[in-house]
């Protein structure tokens, strides 16, 4: 009877042990799987931490920056002349909707009449400008426009005012470069006589309108 006994036991409590250990294992494997989980979740969690603060630096950046550019808006609105820079005495008009502030030359001021070249080496009024461009607009992309009056050529070597207009532009254009404005920041253009500031019946109208213009984009 006994030894019917042991044949009974001795094989359920293999089973039993069987299945405690064939338990652990499986709850060791769990363990181990849930724990790599975990560490995945806390990486990618402290990635979203780090993209968070990235993303708030970069916006506290920006606000500045828009800061910064309202503050130049709102000085140019209250005193545009000396707000500026370029001071009194300069034809400078500030645009805020299109962030570029206009300062106008008469060509009377730089270029004999018909002639294209600057009437000297150097020119008090443009190193002005440039000392107000280097000092408060550094980096900022300037146009040079050229324009004439109506006034066909007649006794120059030029084609017409827009060629003339263009290579005006081309000299103050020049003359900025080589006086340390970076090239890749300027643009020279000529738009003859399409935009007139003064009507073209009067010769104070046309002496207006026969000008070059350095705009400023602030933006």
């Amino acid at each position: 009877m006994q030894l019917v006994k042991a044949k009974v036991v001795i094989p359920l409590i293999c089973v039993l042990v069987l299945s405690v250990v064939s338990g652990c294992t499986d709850y060791k494997k769990k363990y181990d799987y849930l724990n790599v989980e975990h560490q995945n979740l806390k990486g990618r969690f402290e990635n979203l931490q780090g993209e968070k603060q990235r993303l708030a630096d970069r916006i506290s950046q920006d606000q500045q920056t828009i800061d910064e550019l309202k503050r130049q808006i709102d000085e140019l609105n209250r005193t545009p002349a000396d707000a500026t820079g370029f001071g009194e005495g300069y034809d400078v008009a500030f645009d805020p909707e299109a962030g570029t502030i206009t300062v106008t030359l008469e060509n009377a001021i730089l270029f004999a009449s018909g002639k294209a070249s600057l009437k000297s080496a150097t020119s008090a009024e443009l190193d002005h400008i440039l000392s107000v461009l280097k000092q408060k607009y550094a980096g900022k992309e300037i146009d040079v426009v050229g324009h004439t009056d109506t006034d066909p050529i007649r006794k120059s070597a030029w084609k017409d005012n827009w060629e003339l207009s263009a290579q005006r532009a081309l000299s103050v254009t020049r003359y900025l470069v080589e006086h340390g404005i970076s090239d890749d920041l300027v643009r020279a253009s000529g738009c003859g006589p399409a935009r007139p500031v003064a009507p073209n019946t009067s010769s104070a109208g046309k002496a207006k309108n026969r000008r070059v213009e350095i705009v400023v984009h602030i933006r």
